[in-house]
């Protein structure tokens, strides 16, 4: 049986009624919570932690801000039906029954992302494939025609998620990931995802709220490359929406249903808070390639942000950090995809450099997959938190320093 996602209303200011309905924004290992608290202050009810993703309610103003606000969300998505399948052709039954004519028009184009676990569906290219020629078929036989599909720019990207034998369809109302901003105008050979970026900021503390009792603070990355945290943590720290810089390139707005007055009202009314915070502090970045800083100055300069943050080239043992309270953030290389003579020495030097340079106004993260470098940084983590960036599974390590930290001899273990 198909079941028709449950529907309420919710009022307007002038006390007009809006629909209100469920919907699922996407996002990395470990940022659940991060962004559950993000869709709390945008407005959302109903918030539920889900694995890798968070399910919330709210109306299409809401849909319109999370897209335009969320840093940590990858996608956000519109669940439209689910229903349960035990074979492939009552998958194609199913799907066939539901009236895509009110979503799809004849001469429209559409894809399908497609994720199957469990016993009964194990190919999910095949789910896909027989999801298609439902939809198609419907219109041909209805209309004498049928929509096309488009892998690169459809009109509708439609999710089929499959677990076990329950089918779930969903719209990905973001269209291409939230992780492409916009700014980036140059990168290096190893640049980290933006919402994986934003994420391990707010894990790290650097957010509305410290900003706000902390306008001094200040943010650090001495192993900068290309500039996607100095970015990341500027936007944060000057209240920049996740995507003003991507322009009007979202999925919602080839929808059928699209209000472009509303997403105007939406856009004009969070730009209307950038700069809200007084943020007094100072971000830095340093890096030893003189080439990535320059791609790093082309990102800042397009992002209108080279005169928030200030950048050094050089080796990272040579710099001090910023006096006062400062935030240090930094992803160094894990002899991945950047390679290295010598990892162990280059996290020794790291360690090194944590205790000889900063003092117990510093507070350290850094993100590795290398589990062996990173016991020769020579300090004890007081926090580990797992994440992913690409394929690779990685560790989020936190540090406190003090003073005399130097004769702290605790090795950082997985």
């Amino acid at each position: 049986m198909i079941i028709q996602k449950e529907r309420g209303k919710v009022v307007t200011d002038s006390g007009t009624p809006r629909e209100k309905f469920k919907m699922v924004a996407k996002t990395m290992v470990s940022l659940e919570e991060v962004l559950a608290d993000e869709l709390r202050a945008l407005g959302a009810d109903n918030v539920e932690v889900l694995t890798r993703a968070v399910e919330f309610e709210g109306d299409m103003r809401l849909l319109y801000r999370a897209n335009y606000c969320c840093r940590t969300a990858l996608a956000i998505l519109k669940p439209f039906a689910e229903f349960d399948a035990n074979d492939d052709q009552e998958l194609y039954d199913q799907v066939y029954r539901l009236r895509w004519e009110k979503i799809l028009d004849c001469d429209g184009t559409f894809m399908i992302d497609s994720t199957t676990s469990g016993e009964v569906f194990t190919h999910s290219y095949y789910a896909a494939l027989k999801t298609k020629d439902a939809i198609v078929d419907r219109f041909r036989r209805n209309f004498g025609k049928r929509p096309s599909i488009d892998t690169e720019n459809p009109q509708y990207k439609f999710n089929l998620h499959i677990r076990d034998n329950h089918v779930t369809l969903l719209l990905n109302s973001s269209g291409d990931s939230l992780h492409k901003r916009g700014y980036r105008q140059g990168v290096g050979v190893a640049p980290i995802n933006e919402v994986l970026a934003a994420g391990l900021l707010k894990l790290a503390g650097w957010d509305k709220s410290i900003i706000s009792d902390l306008p001094t603070l200040n943010f650090y990355d001495p192993m900068c490359g290309s500039g996607t945290l100095l970015i990341e943590a500027a936007m944060i720290a000057n209240n920049i929406p996740a995507q003003y810089y991507r322009g009007d390139r979202f999925g919602f707005m080839r929808w059928k249903e699209f209000n472009l007055g509303e997403w105007k009202s939406v856009k004009n009314e969070e730009n209307r808070k950038i700069g809200s915070y007084d943020f007094q502090g100072e971000i830095w970045g340093n890096d030893i390639d003189g080439h990535v800083i320059e791609q790093c100055e082309k990102n800042l300069e397009y992002a209108k942000l080279h005169h928030d943050v200030m950048l050094h080239i050089g080796d990272f043992a040579d710099q001090n950090p910023p006096e006062g309270k400062t935030l240090i953030v930094t992803n160094p290389p894990y002899g991945e995809r950047i390679k290295v003579e010598d990892l162990d020495a280059l996290y020794q030097r790291l360690g090194d450099t944590f205790k000889q340079r900063y003092g117990k106004d510093c507070q350290v993260w850094l993100v590795t997959s290398d589990f062996e470098a990173m016991k020769h940084i020579g300090l004890h983590p007081s926090k580990k938190i797992p994440v992913q960036n690409g394929s690779l599974d990685c560790r989020f390590l936190k540090f406190e320093l003090y003073e005399g930290s130097k004769k702290h001899k605790d090795t950082a273990d997985r």
